[in-house]
């Protein structure tokens, strides 16, 4: 008799299986009767929702208010979770009760964090924990102290300000008002923008800031993501400023801020032109920066296939970028992931243009909301009955985990293939 084959897993196995974990837990922990003020959670609301917290993307189908204490306390763990993984978490454990971590848990971490090596992963697993933590505590005292400025009770505030500062640090866009942060105050605001710029930079570039005080020392990742983030900020608040007309600065900012991957809104974005809305599924698409609590395709890969076009369009067959050398087999990643996300979202939005008798935009608005993990919504997301929701929360769950992941986990070995067949030219364009 043959023995049972081992399947030999590898971190990436144990990430997506993480994150299926926790999705069915607290599936099941918002399923309790005391979670809810009103009736019970179906399991398919049940689930929607954990995964949105999970996946850090904030679209709901029932509304956070709607929650009793009990159950906000349970989405902001899964948000925190979520946002940090749980492999990060386990491993913190680890090293709390053995006071260091062993090799295989090392490896683990270096391989999903490419930037990290494998030396430096216990010191760089510490910092992630301790600057998460910390930004969200001086995000908290700073927003509640917004809250309270506004005629919010000191208690009230203070939980206001605590489950704010989570959701915008983990740019999952859950909010413990209906409307949002529609009508607060500039402090509450801009506290709120600066933790989902900092949660979206990722943690190595994190890092990097706090290790090196001058810029040119920073590796070339770093300054793609600074340089990609600063442009698209900046470029969206000016866009949709210029376009409304009768918006404020500060709504501008917030709006083009937390359209990558954030889900906040502070203005009614139903209300909003046509055209600044387009522009927003173009900031959910590109979305967060690696390594980041945010998803989307990524500061990186937008920066890499833009820049690539514009070198190959004026003659030039090798990409440099700032005194570096970009590989082909980074191009190459990069366009797949692209491909990869926009084969996912149109899948999903012709499943529900068959289902659904909803506007086009409207759709491929909150598909694109959900497989950049965002949270932004035209109200169409509760309108969906459990087939809707089925395609909603496996969009959410790809665009968390990354298609990148998935092709990571049926990976066994890189091959080299070293045999080289003639060259021949097809025609393009």
């Amino acid at each position: 008799m043959k023995p049972f084959p081992i399947v030999k897993l590898n971190p990436w196995h144990y990430l997506f299986l993480s994150f299926i974990f926790l999705t069915l837990t607290g599936a099941l922990l918002l399923e309790l009767p005391f979670v809810r003020i009103h009736d019970q959670l179906s399991f398919i609301d049940a689930l929607f929702t954990s995964t949105s917290a999970v996946c850090v993307t904030g679209l709901i189908v029932v509304k956070t208010t709607d929650f009793t204490l009990a159950g906000q306390i349970i989405l902001m763990v899964l948000m925190q979770l979520g946002a940090i993984g749980i492999m990060t978490i386990t491993t913190v454990l680890i090293m709390v009760i053995r006071g260091s971590i062993d090799l295989e848990h090392r490896l683990s971490f270096s391989r999903l964090q490419d930037n990290f090596n494998l030396k430096s992963s216990q010191k760089v697993i510490n910092f992630i924990v301790k600057i998460t933590f910390l930004a969200e505590f001086i995000g908290a005292i700073l927003i509640g102290f917004g809250f309270y400025l506004k005629g919010f009770p000191v208690k009230k505030a203070i939980y206001h300000g605590i489950f704010q500062s989570v959701s915008g640090f983990c740019n999952a866009g859950f909010s413990t008002f209906d409307e949002s942060l529609t009508g607060t105050h500039w402090l509450v605001k801009y506290t709120v923008m600066a933790l989902i710029i900092l949660g979206g930079l990722g943690y190595f570039v994190i890092f990097e800031i706090f290790q090196n005080k001058k810029i040119s020392k920073y590796s070339l990742h770093s300054k793609v993501v600074l340089i990609t983030s600063f442009i698209l900020v900046f470029a969206g608040a000016l866009f949709i400023f210029t376009v409304e007309g009768n918006e404020s600065i500060t709504d501008s900012l917030f709006q083009s801020v937390t359209a990558r991957t954030a889900g906040f809104n502070s203005i009614d974005i139903s209300l909003m032109h046509k055209v600044s809305l387009f522009f927003l599924t173009m900031l959910m698409f590109i979305g967060a920066s690696p390594g980041s609590t945010g998803g989307g395709v990524k500061t990186t890969t937008f920066f890499i296939v833009n820049y690539s076009i514009i070198r190959v369009l004026r003659g030039e067959t090798s990409i440099q970028v700032f005194g570096r050398h970009l590989s082909h087999k980074v191009l190459l990643r990069a366009m797949a992931l692209v491909v990869v996300y926009s084969l996912i979202i149109i899948i999903a939005s012709i499943l529900l243009m068959l289902i659904y008798p909803f506007k086009f935009f409207d759709i491929l608005f909150e598909v694109i909301s959900a497989v950049g993990t965002v949270g932004l919504s035209l109200g169409l997301t509760a309108k969906f009955g459990v087939y809707g929701k089925v395609i909603l929360i496996i969009c959410m769950f790809l665009g968390r985990v990354g298609p990148a992941t998935l092709a990571m986990i049926t990976l066994r070995k890189q091959r080299e293939i070293k045999i080289k067949y003639p060259e021949e030219r097809i025609v393009l364009g």
